[in-house]
């Protein structure tokens, strides 16, 4: 995609821009009459899938700006070879598929969209619960515990609304102080909870051959040993990143102790074996925060760091291109038996689970699907 509207302008060189095409409204964000209107700059975006976005493509393109999503990781490896980007954006909440460091060290301008699907995941999290457990919805029936792993930008949302049902939060955090919200050691959530959701980055330890890891490591955060600790009827759900549940471990403990299980991201995504999706309750393909509203607040996040690097006024806006949204949470909560209407989860269960041929979903399926999604809206408060 090559915008050659003010390509008559010769003499100018164009901002030469490498982006995911998964970047939603990509074109009305990048192009020469929202970020060179002022200059007169012409703008050339080349867009491609995210997982093809290599070193030998950057060395060739040698573009000024690279917009990505989550399947890119960016280090050394991908720029070595690389002597013109000066900005990378990326168009998601998580940063461990960022060598933030490296970018630093070749004074490469970085932003993420943090906190941009806030609300995507965390309704997507309130459906799988309410979905598999309609009776929690009703507080007199049955009092609910939510354990909340990782309490950011996502984490507290999600508690938010838990509180706003009437359920008890438990949460934890090692990285922030306590509060009423981080209110719990990790034994507490583990072995207190009816339904715990994970809300943490991916960090491997800290040590003398990775002094950048975490004191708090996330890589098989659950596994055998945490697992244990869960009462056979507590639900889990990861949303956050795959390797934070050891899939061995979790495909022998709901062998042992039949439990329900969500998935929203995969140890080895984007491949998923069979064995482990056929014993999920439920799985989709890594959706959670696929609104229109989180993905263009995830593109308008990055577009005003690049005008801000480039020193030139935004004037694109998410609000001009978003469709009216009847979605209202005070209604869902009125009419709770509207929850299908406002999201089925199960529909997305089942497109990925049609992908499963020869004992596995293939990455090529898995991200077709991704790439297809209709987005759905999030709930207005």
């Amino acid at each position: 995609m090559l915008n050659a509207s003010m390509m008559n302008n010769e003499h100018i060189r164009p901002l030469t821009i490498v982006a995911d095409s998964n970047i939603a409204s990509l074109s009305e964000f990048f192009n020469a009459s929202t970020l060179g209107q002022e200059t007169k700059r012409p703008v050339d975006i080349v867009a491609v899938a995210g997982r093809t976005i290599n070193a030998q493509l950057l060395a060739e393109l040698q573009p000024d700006v690279l917009l990505i999503r989550s399947v890119t990781p960016v280090g050394e490896p991908l720029l070595a070879d690389n002597k013109s980007v000066k900005f990378v954006g990326s168009a998601t909440i998580g940063t461990d598929h960022i060598d933030q460091d490296y970018l630093a060290a070749r004074n490469i301008a970085f932003a993420n969209a943090a906190g941009c699907s806030k609300h995507s995941v965390a309704q997507y999290v309130l459906t799988a619960i309410l979905t598999l457990r309609p009776q929690y919805w009703q507080q007199s029936i049955a009092p609910v515990t939510l354990g909340i792993i990782g309490l950011g930008n996502i984490g507290r949302t999600l508690a938010q609304y838990a509180h706003d049902l009437g359920w008890q939060v438990l949460g934890y955090d090692p990285l922030l102080p306590a509060s009423n919200t981080n209110n719990a050691s990790l034994a507490q959530v583990l072995s207190q909870s009816n339904v715990i959701s994970l809300h943490v980055p991916l960090t491997d330890k800290k040590d003398n051959t990775n002094p950048n890891g975490s004191d708090y490591p996330t890589r098989y955060l659950i596994d055998k040993n945490a697992l244990d600790a869960l009462p056979s009827e507590t639900l889990l759900i990861n949303s956050a990143r795959g390797p934070v549940i050891n899939a061995r471990d979790l495909e022998a403990d709901i062998e042992l102790t039949g439990r329900q299980v969500v998935l929203d991201v995969f140890e080895h995504e984007p491949e998923i074996s069979e064995s482990l999706l056929a014993k999920l309750a439920i799985a989709t393909p890594h959706i959670a925060g696929y609104t229109v509203e989180g993905k263009l607040r995830g593109t308008q996040i990055i577009y005003d760091a690049l005008c801000e690097q480039l020193a030139v006024t935004p004037v694109q806006s998410m609000h001009t291109l978003l469709p009216l949204n009847m979605f209202l949470w005070s209604e869902l909560k009125a009419h709770p038996e509207r929850l299908i209407k406002f999201y089925d989860i199960m529909q997305d269960d089942a497109s990925l689970r049609s992908k499963l041929a020869d004992g596995q979903v293939k990455g090529i399926d898995f991200d077709q699907l991704r790439r297809d999604y209709h987005l759905r809206r999030e709930w207005q408060s």
